[in-house]
């Protein structure tokens, strides 16, 4: 199999009831991507689903070395205001990843349209987290279907009572 790429896109806040079973359902669809030959796991480094499918990444490396998590951020400071904590998840992040590469030096206005579009483009797989349609995670996770990407959104399953 040739090498695969999939990119995860989602909103910045879980919702609440869907704490419990998210990480097991990211944990499946990251597992589920790597069975298709996924290797490379682009993150677009922003807070909430991003985090959490970063942490997932560099959880299943310990047991798939192969897999490398990439990085692709819109900027270098887009942490600047964030909380203490939230920048020290950051941190862990990017020092845990195998590449990173940023958008611009300084946030500008569409540097996080345009990391959308290079995480639509880059992957075969999109592994979504989108309950709103008027989102950034909603654009990307559009941009990937029409580049004709296969785009999983695990909203939907987490909503299923």
């Amino acid at each position: 199999k040739c090498m695969r790429a999939c990119s995860f896109t989602g909103h910045r806040s879980i919702a609440p009831s869907h704490r419990d079973r998210f990480i097991p359902l990211t944990q499946r669809a990251i597992e589920y991507a790597y069975s298709e030959g996924c290797r490379d796991f682009y993150v677009g480094g922003a807070l909430g689903f991003d985090t959490l499918a970063a942490r997932e990444v560099i959880r299943f490396r310990m047991f798939h070395p192969d897999a490398r998590l990439i990085l692709l951020l819109p900027c270098m400071n887009q942490d600047e205001r964030w909380s203490g904590s939230q920048r020290s998840a950051y941190e862990h992040i990017l020092s845990s990843a195998d590449e990173i590469s940023y958008i611009a030096e300084n946030y500008f206005d569409g540097c996080m349209r345009e990391r959308n579009l290079r995480l639509a483009e880059c992957a075969d797989i999109v592994i979504a987290y989108v309950g709103r349609s008027r989102s950034g995670a909603a654009q990307t996770a559009r941009m990937a279907e029409s580049l004709g990407k296969k785009v999983y959104n695990l909203y939907p399953t987490l909503e299923e009572k």
